[in-house]
């Protein structure tokens, strides 16, 4: 049954169905204009390796000699240290050693008396004679009892702006890390590494062992296993405490 409307009424509807579309088009375009949570972040903010990246660049490697103000000779330790570090000089270095020697400190003497002996046993350790420098820096406090510090340059793996800390460390409703969350992680893997490279690129396979390979060969021509055999329970004991 249809009902007859007038036409005052017929434009109120329209006007009324006319509201309900433009205002659902509004809220569908207030929804496309407002980005979500997700395009406000970066992978940084919840990869703490991507925010505290570990870089291979070129460092000093240094090596600080503690000197008493009655000193006048490295004990046997010292000067095995010294060698050491003077052999790993030549190795992951170019050959050459920086030797700083405190200059205006309370045990300037000493550390110049030391220096001979720094330099014997850094060549003890490899170091060529002409890649040994003699440097001395300025102490302002005359009563400070200043190291002897060996340098060389090396490539090194390192973590930059550790111990930064833009905003304080409190909760929030976006559940990010706080700014210096892993930075330590990463700076105590970058000093572990013996070979920076290893963390650009994987080392390459060392040579293969001929004779395991001939016998397992032959295991494989046989029908023999080629894989280890292991015993169920070998290596390994049940404590007695867990069979009470």
């Amino acid at each position: 049954m249809n009902t007859l409307l007038s036409p005052t009424l017929k434009c109120v509807r329209k006007l009324r169905e006319a509201s309900v579309v433009l205002g659902a088009v509004a809220m569908l375009g207030a929804c496309q204009s407002q980005p979500s949570y997700v395009e406000h972040q970066s992978i940084a903010d919840f990869d703490y390796r991507k925010r505290h990246p570990i870089v291979i660049t070129e460092a000093p490697e240094n090596f600080d000699i503690p000197v008493a103000g009655e000193m006048r000779n490295l004990n046997g330790s010292m000067k095995t240290a010294v060698a050491a570090f003077g052999k790993q000089a030549d190795i992951d270095g170019n050959g050459f050693v920086e030797v700083l020697v405190p200059s205006g400190s309370g045990n300037e003497a000493a550390a110049k008396a030391i220096s001979p002996q720094i330099r014997t046993a850094l060549k003890k350790g490899g170091v060529a004679a002409d890649h040994i420098v003699m440097r001395s820096y300025a102490v302002s406090d005359m009563g400070a009892s200043a190291p002897v510090r060996l340098s060389f340059m090396r490539v090194k793996g390192i973590v930059r702006d550790c111990g930064n800390w833009p905003d304080a460390m409190i909760s929030n409703h976006q559940n990010t890390d706080y700014h210096n969350f892993g930075c330590a992680t990463q700076a105590n893997l970058a000093a572990m590494v013996d070979n920076p490279t290893d963390l650009l690129r994987p080392r390459p396979l060392g040579p293969n062992d001929p004779s395991r390979t001939n016998e397992i060969l032959a295991n494989n021509r046989s029908g023999d296993l080629t894989a280890g055999q292991y015993g169920a329970g070998v290596g390994t004991n049940v404590s007695s405490v867990a069979q009470n």
